[in-house]
Parts: structure tokens; sequence; C-alpha cells
């Protein structure tokens, strides 16, 4: 019986495990893959206060060092189902029949990169279609890259890309809209040439490579050209990781957790943080913030639970 179990170890995950031990509680933190989430993915973060210009896995291995100090348990598992009949709640995985008991529970499973669904992107991902530039950057030094995209990531990871990159063709279903000094930047590389308000149709093939994309006007259908490129970056959202939890009373449409400004869901002892929340600003700051408030409200849940045996 824990404490308090953490389900996802990215920045929210950490920062409430860090926080849960500070407590006094007995933490244990729950992944499937590697701690850091989509941090380890990201080339540089900049904007982090107090840290400066750092590699996201740089920052996201500091961050899962810190947790080690504190003696924070760590267990590689797939959540697959939680229940909460009662005030204990019960984690489930598909390794084994472990069932991990808990008085509280912090979900903060983040989000997973969103994918195009349309013809040639099952046959080149993970090979010439990618998610992640600074995993997979490397190999088009002095070749032709297409980032799919305009928000922040696909601007950061395109400003990185252009910088290695012979050339590197943007394609977005509106106009870039990451902050105007990172879009404006990446606009004045000569390398760097940005088609808004377009529609992707297919990714080309040519002798079992991958040769081009193919797209049109977003509204009219019309205007349908063809870029020549080497490799894809898709930068086009994210879908929550929370599966699992469906048929719960606190996802929403989207699948995203609803909390209150406390982290709450609407079942007592149940908690969210990070980028699986319902919420307007998803960065690595307000991840930890998420995690910080939601450990110390499981820590204030379990002080009241304590003071009822009494």
């Amino acid at each position: 019986m824990y404490d308090l179990v953490i389900v996802g170890a990215g920045p929210a995950g950490m920062t409430a495990a860090i926080y849960g031990v500070r407590a006094n509680l007995s933490v244990l933190l729950l992944d499937r893959l590697a701690p850091g989430g989509q941090v380890i993915n990201t080339k540089e973060v900049e904007n982090y206060p107090g840290v400066g210009k750092i590699e996201g896995a740089e920052l996201a291995m500091q961050m899962f060092a810190h947790t080690q100090e504190l003696g924070v348990e760590l267990d590689y598992r797939t959540v697959t189902k939680i229940e909460y009949d009662g005030k204990v709640k019960r984690i489930y995985s598909e390794e084994d029949d472990t069932v991990i008991e808990a008085l509280t529970v912090i979900i903060a499973t983040g989000t997973r990169p969103r994918t195009l669904n349309i013809p040639g992107e099952d046959e080149f991902k993970g090979a010439s279609i990618s998610w992640c530039a600074i995993c997979d950057g490397a190999k088009y030094r002095g070749r032709d890259v297409v980032v799919i995209g305009g928000g922040n990531s696909a601007v950061d990871e395109g400003t990185y890309l252009a910088s290695i990159a012979n050339s590197l063709t943007i394609v977005t279903d509106f106009d870039l809209t990451a902050d105007p000094v990172s879009s404006e930047y990446l606009r004045s590389l000569d390398n760097v040439t940005v088609y808004p308000y377009k529609r992707v149709l297919e990714f080309v093939s040519a002798e079992g490579r991958l040769a081009g994309v193919r797209f049109c006007d977003k509204d009219t259908g019309e205007n349908e050209m063809v870029v020549n490129c080497d490799g894809v970056f898709e930068y086009i959202g994210a879908i929550p990781s929370t599966e699992f939890l469906q048929g719960t009373d606190f996802i929403e449409s989207h699948g995203y957790i609803e909390t209150d400004s406390h982290m709450r869901t609407a079942q007592k002892g149940i908690f969210g943080a990070g980028d699986c929340v319902s919420k307007h600003l998803r960065q690595i700051v307000t991840a930890t913030s998420d995690g910080a408030i939601a450990a110390q409200e499981a820590a204030a849940y379990i002080k009241a639970l304590r003071r009822e045996k009494h």
C-alpha cells in the first residue's frame, strides 16, 4: 500500500514525486518508457526558468536524478486500469497480475503525437517519417526535409532542421502559430519555404522510398503540388495518453482529464497533472506546476484521511 502512486514520469510526474516524498509520503512512480516524457524528444529548451538553453533530454535526466536523490521508487509498467470503488485505489498493468494499491493517484501520462492517416504514412513512418527531430534529424544533413505543422513544436524543431538540411519546407493548414519571434526567424532563413493554408494529401513513393509530399489548398482542394523531399517530420498536435481511463467520469470528450484548480478530479483521491489535463497552455513549466499542486493536494487528502481514523 502506497500513499501516492504517480502514473507517468514526465516533468509533471517527476515533480509530483519530489513534492510527495518531501511531504513524507510513500511514493511509487510508474512509466512504461524512460523518464522524461516528450521532453526527451525536444532538441533544445530555452524557456524553463533559471536553466537557460538546455537539451530536452539533459533537462529530463536532471529531473530524474533529483527524484533518485530523494529515493523515489520507479517501476516500468504499462497501466491498463485504475479502480476506485473506495478509499483504496487499485492500479493494474499489462506486465503481470500484480495489483498496486494506493490511497491517492496522480495521473500524469502526457500526450503522444497525432498522425495524418493518409496514403503513404504507414509505409514510411519510423523510417522517412518521424515525429522527433532530435532523434532522427541528423540523418538528413545536407538533404531536403518537409515539416508538417505550424505550432511551437513545428517551428522550434524546424529551426533546428533548417540548420542542418539543404532545404526545409513547412506545410501547414493555417499559418505559423508559434511565438512571433521564433516564427519570423524561421521565415527569414534562406533555405526555408512556408506553404500556409494547405492540406496534405499523400506521401509520394518512388521505387519504394519516400519521394515527396503532395498537398493542395485547404479550403478549395485546388492547386495541387508535390514538394520533393528525403524526410518528413509531423507536428500536428497531440492525443492524450488516457485510453486506460475511458469510462471514468473525469475524462472529457477529447480524452483529456478534467480537474479543478487544485488538480482534483471528480473522484476523491485521484488527481491529474501535466499535458494530459484539459488546460490552455501545455509547457514544461506548467506541467511542473501541476505536479507540485497535485502532490500537495494528495498530501492534504491523506492527512484528512488519517484524522478521520483518530
